[in-house]
């Protein structure tokens, strides 16, 4: 899998943070989506491969270039109807982008440790709530519903505590972004205009360049867009009785994508 800096990173660093990934110990593959490794022009079967195992774990590999460092994003948002503030990754980072044979996708590992953004949490996923993701993920895809992708999962002994110990794991996960309402919510909270357009145009540029067609503000064309595509997606949700149980505005996909498979 050859990584390339992610486009995220170029909008500087008051959108992330760079910092490792927490070493997990001894891991061991859990489970590997043939599918998902096609958008990555990667074989379907489990690779027996120590090098990629310990990468996609958030282990430190040999020869890594500095501008492959891992960042976690920050943002803000509206949970259950409240303003909750500042959030972001608190237990993911951005490993970068691969360009495959259906275009370019971010590689995220989730539970791959603390994060400037993490709250006081440990920043680790389970092993239970990593293969939730893992199978939802995937199984909506297959319902053709728009949805992040999950590659892989790895677990390892370590003990991470929840309401009983748990062991760790962490969930590979592919999207062409994840950038989230919330990241917009953060700078416009602050009254940080210049932010603010910087990702708008980003987002624009990447991912809705018809909004710059469009007649009048660009801007409004990318909000109509945008609107669209998350009815879209609420409706399909609703035709297959999935329910979204932590539907706050910093799970909610800029690209109209199913995202965190929480509770």
């Amino acid at each position: 899998m050859q990584l390339q800096a992610s486009r995220f990173e170029s909008l500087g660093d008051a959108f992330h943070t760079r910092l490792p990934a927490t070493p997990l110990p001894s891991p061991h593959w859990v489970g590997w989506s043939a599918e998902a490794a096609a958008l990555l022009g990667l074989a379907p079967e489990l690779p027996q491969d120590e090098l990629m195992l310990q990468r996609l774990s958030g282990n430190p590999v040999a020869n890594m270039p500095d501008e492959l460092m891992p960042l976690a994003s920050v943002y803000s948002g509206h949970q259950f109807g409240h303003w909750a503030g500042q959030l972001g990754d608190g237990r993911a980072l951005l490993l970068g982008e691969h360009e495959g044979p259906q275009g370019r996708h971010e590689v995220q590992l989730k539970g791959a440790g603390r994060t400037p953004y993490s709250r006081g949490g440990d920043g680790r996923a389970v092993l239970r709530s990593s293969i939730r993701e893992f199978l939802c993920s995937e199984a909506m895809h297959a319902l053709g519903i728009p949805t992040t992708r999950a590659l892989c999962v790895t677990g390892s002994p370590a003990p991470v505590r929840r309401e009983t110990v748990e062991t760790a794991a962490v969930v590979t996960r592919l999207a062409p972004s994840f950038i989230r309402f919330g990241h917009f919510e953060h700078f416009s909270h602050g009254g940080r205009h210049q932010e603010l357009r910087q990702l708008a145009d980003f987002v624009i540029d990447q991912f809705y360049p018809e909004c710059r067609q469009a007649d009048g503000n660009p801007y409004a064309a990318l909000l109509a867009a945008v609107t669209r595509r998350s009815a879209e997606l609420v409706a399909q949700w609703q035709a297959v009785g999935f329910c979204h149980g932590v539907l706050n505005t910093d799970n909610m996909s800029i690209l109209g994508l199913t995202l965190d498979y929480g509770p």
